[in-house]
C-alpha cells in the first residue's frame, strides 16, 4: 500500500516544479517565517529574523508602516502596545520618537533599513513586504504613491540578485502603485478568506502575480485553477507542524508559517 505522506511529498514535488522561480531549497512550499517566526521569536525583531535564519529557514514575511515623517518601519500592529514597551500609532510618530522604543524583552523597534541591510549580504531568500496600507485615514490615496515609492527603491537597492523580494497587501492601492512603478515586480494580493475563484480574478484585475490566503478551507482545486491563472498561491496562518502538510497535499508555493524552524527540520528530513 503507498503511505500517504509518499503521495503527499509527490503532489508537492509535481507542484513546487510548475513555479516560475526556483529557490536552492528541497521542493515543496516555500517555508516563510510569519513576522520571522511568531510563535518561536518575539515578532517582527532582528532577533526573530537572525535567529530563523540561522536555522536554515530562507523565507521571511514582514509588516511596513511609515511614520509620520517619512521613515520605514517594522510592526504590524496599528499601534504599539501589544508587542512594545510603549503607546502609540506610528503613523502619528516620529522616526526620532521611535528610535529608543524596546519590546517586551528588551530588542528595539527594527527599522526598514536595518532588516534590508541584514539580508543584503544573504542571497538566495524570499521576503515578503507586507505593506500595510489599509487604513485611509493613514494612507490617504495621495500618501501611498509616497510610501511605495520609498519601500520599493530602498529594497530594491539592498536586494541580492538571486533572492525574491514580493510587495504584497490586503489593500489593493499599493498593489497597483508598486506595478506603476515596475510592472515586473513581484506583487501579491492577501485575503482573510480561503482562495476562490473570486478572489483568482481580484489578483489578476490589480496585476499580482501571485496570492495569499487562508490555509483553513482552501481546496486543491482552488490552488491549482490559481495556477492555471499564472498566480503563485501562498496560504497562512501556519501555527503547527501539521498545517505544513496540509500544505504538501495543497500544492502551495509559499506556506507561511509562525512555527518555520519546526517546519523547516520537518522539511529538511523528508525522504
Amino acid at each position: 500500500m503507498i503511505r500517504r505522506s509518499s503521495i503527499l511529498f509527490a503532489a508537492a514535488c509535481f507542484a513546487f516544479s510548475h513555479a516560475s522561480w526556483v529557490i536552492a531549497q528541497k521542493p515543496g512550499p516555500i517555508i516563510l517565517a510569519h513576522r520571522g517566526g511568531s510563535y518561536e521569536f518575539e515578532e517582527n525583531t532582528m532577533e526573530a529574523f537572525r535567529g530563523a535564519y540561522e536555522k536554515g529557514v530562507r523565507g521571511f514575511e514582514t509588516d511596513v508602516r511609515m511614520t509620520r515623517d517619512g521613515a520605514l518601519v517594522i510592526l504590524h500592529d496599528e499601534n504599539l502596545e501589544r508587542t512594545y514597551n510603549a503607546k502609540g500609532v506610528v503613523e502619528n510618530m516620529t522616526a526620532a520618537e521611535l528610535k529608543p522604543v524596546t519590546s517586551k524583552k528588551g530588542h528595539k523597534l527594527l527599522f526598514l533599513d536595518e532588516f534590508l541591510d541584514y539580508f543584503a549580504d544573504k542571497p538566495g531568500c524570499y521576503i515578503e513586504l507586507e505593506m500595510k496600507t489599509s487604513n485611509a485615514t493613514a494612507y490617504p490615496d495621495g500618501r501611498i504613491e509616497e510610501y511605495c515609492r520609498k519601500l520599493f527603491t530602498t529594497a530594491q537597492a539592498r536586494k541580492p540578485e538571486s533572492s525574491t523580494y514580493v510587495y504584497s497587501s490586503f489593500d489593493e492601492r499599493p498593489l497597483k502603485a508598486v506595478d506603476a512603478l515596475d510592472p515586473k515586480a513581484p506583487t501579491s494580493l492577501i485575503a482573510g478568506k480561503p482562495c476562490s475563484a473570486e478572489f483568482i480574478k481580484k489578483a489578476k484585475a490589480v496585476g499580482a502575480d501571485r496570492i495569499a490566503c487562508q490555509l483553513k478551507g482552501t481546496s486543491r482545486t482552488a490552488v491549482e485553477e490559481a495556477h492555471k491563472q499564472g498566480l503563485l498561491v501562498n496560504a497562512w496562518p501556519g501555527h503547527t507542524v501539521e498545517d505544513y502538510y496540509l500544505a504538501l497535499g495543497l500544492g502551495l508555493d509559499v506556506h507561511c508559517t509562525d512555527v518555520p524552524t519546526a517546519v523547516q527540520n520537518v522539511k529538511e528530513n523528508l525522504p
